[in-house]
């Protein structure tokens, strides 16, 4: 078998690599059809072939590179790391301004940075370890997987029939066709955690979420960056708000930001990288020691062969219907490739409501799902359900209630008090159908709002819940209660104090 390097060729990637593709590793030999069988080793292609053999079926999961996917190993955690490790260094550099002096000069040691993330990676990947799986009763099956029927798929040599199939083969970086960026070298999210160096200057191409969160990283370690994105706003998908504030904290923190711009050319210059930039004319030079391009992801569609399993398909992944049912009712797609949310937890979501539709003919719909997302920006920017924008385009009439972070006790004596939250009703009643938060613990704060919305509840009921004081997400607490203030009108009022008035006597 074919061994798969990462580099820096340390003890941390060596223990990774072991893990979730051992060099060693002897495929099994089918005995028979399986239940189901998970072509992709992400979130997405576990859970699904890890549900199939714990509800006492038979199941194998394929992996062609490396078990754990984007998210252990080119994603949600390596990023996270870094991001936590830039957070300590922002620390340092602020702590004047909470009256603490540092009494040595503090510097960003990038190399033991990135080392500390290796090792953190290494071991989380003990989770998505070959021989864990295996050892749960899935047969898994290291190499690429192309299908030869509609009910059958090889891999290395063997060919696996099944009577459920679930594609779960994730998406790539898309990478843009720039002249002369091929020639001069680009990073992306699957390299930029191999760096060993710092960049003394970075360009970040694009500023959604994976852009934004290394434009600030590298930044806060010490790098130059410039960071270039043909909208108006970084995290276009998000409400104007939201992106105002991470636009003011990325210049605060000195990211040099070309909004409304074009890359038009690249070319590598001695040791350095020129990148030209267009904005309506004009131009200017950017002289650049790396790149990052950080402009979406492309489905992992090549090489399947889904033609020859009646799997159709098109430049945003596998078509599925509302049960994640592809073109084949045999086949079902979970996950980046099948197009609708490229988050970690939703690929988690989507591989369970593959397991109910697929095995027990269930019902489970895509549309039904409550699916927040998080930015890992400082502040996070957090989101659930639609914006205002959106509920516009459905012909929804909204409520929207907002409170800032500045009002906020907690917030105030941490100094962290740049954000908001916005919970929108529909019009006339307390149903939540969205909600932002821009905060520096916004991710764990959303699920409270996605509580809401995925039991039915209404607003005001988080104003009968006791949040502890000080914390941020009291934040919550005071937008319901601007809800129940709301519903005192002036008849209840008057009713309210001719019954006071009454009972004073």
């Amino acid at each position: 078998m074919n061994s798969i390097e990462m580099l820096p060729a340390d003890e941390y990637n060596a223990a990774l690599v072991n893990h979730v593709h051992p060099p060693d590793w002897s495929n099994p030999i089918p005995s028979g059809k399986y239940n189901l069988i998970a072509i992709g080793g992400g979130s997405a292609g576990i859970i699904a072939a890890l549900g199939a053999a714990g509800l006492g079926g038979t199941s194998a999961l394929i992996e062609r590179g490396l078990l754990g996917g984007d998210c252990l190993n080119f994603g949600c955690v390596p990023s996270k790391s870094l991001i936590r490790s830039a957070r300590a260094a922002h620390a340092f550099q602020t702590a004047p301004s909470y009256g603490v002096n540092p009494v040595c000069d503090p510097r960003v040691e990038f190399e033991r940075v990135m080392e500390r993330m290796r090792h953190a990676r290494a071991d989380i990947s003990r989770h998505d370890a070959a021989q864990r799986f295996s050892d749960m009763g899935v047969d898994v099956y290291l190499g690429a997987a192309k299908f030869t029927a509609p009910d059958a798929v090889q891999v290395a040599g063997q060919t696996l029939k099944f009577a459920r199939c679930v594609i779960a083969t994730g998406g790539r970086p898309q990478v843009p066709p720039i002249p002369g960026l091929e020639e001069s070298g680009y990073l992306t999210n699957e390299t930029i955690f191999s760096l060993t160096k710092l960049p003394a200057r970075l360009a970040v191409l694009g500023l959604g979420p994976i852009g934004a969160e290394m434009a600030q990283t590298f930044r806060r370690f010490g790098s130059e960056v410039h960071a270039i994105e043909k909208e108006s706003r970084p995290l276009s998908r998000e409400e104007p708000a939201a992106s105002d504030v991470i636009r003011q904290q990325l210049l605060r923190e000195g990211v040099h930001l070309y909004f409304h711009h074009l890359v038009t050319r690249v070319e590598k210059n001695g040791d350095s990288i020129r990148v030209t930039i267009d904005a309506a004319g004009d131009t200017q030079v950017i002289e650049v020691d790396a790149i990052l391009v950080a402009l979406g992801r492309r489905p992992n569609v090549e090489g399947l062969s889904l033609d020859k399993a009646g799997v159709e398909f098109n430049k945003k992944g596998v078509i599925v219907n509302d049960r994640l049912q592809t073109t084949n009712p045999r086949i079902f797609a979970a996950g980046d490739i099948a197009g609708s949310y490229q988050f970690t937890h939703a690929a988690d979501a989507m591989a369970r409501a593959c397991l109910r539709n697929s095995l027990f003919y269930g019902n489970e719909r895509l549309s039904n799902m409550i699916m927040p997302r998080t930015t890992y920006t400082d502040p996070e920017v957090a989101h659930v359900g639609l914006t205002p924008a959106q509920a516009q385009e459905q012909g929804l009439q909204i409520d929207s209630y907002r409170e800032e972070m500045r009002n906020v006790d907690r917030a105030v004596v941490d100094g962290e008090t740049a954000g908001y939250a916005v919970i929108h009703t529909r019009r006339g009643s307390g149903t939540v159908v969205g909600a932002t938060i821009v905060a520096p613990h916004a991710g764990e704060m959303i699920g409270e709002v996605a509580l809401l919305m995925t039991s039915g509840r209404k607003l005001d009921t988080l104003s009968s819940v006791i949040h502890c004081y000080p914390t941020q997400v009291e934040v919550l607490k005071r937008i319901a209660d601007q809800y129940r203030r709301t519903k005192l009108s002036p008849l209840v009022k008057a009713l309210f104090q001719k019954w006071l008035a009454w009972h004073r006597r």
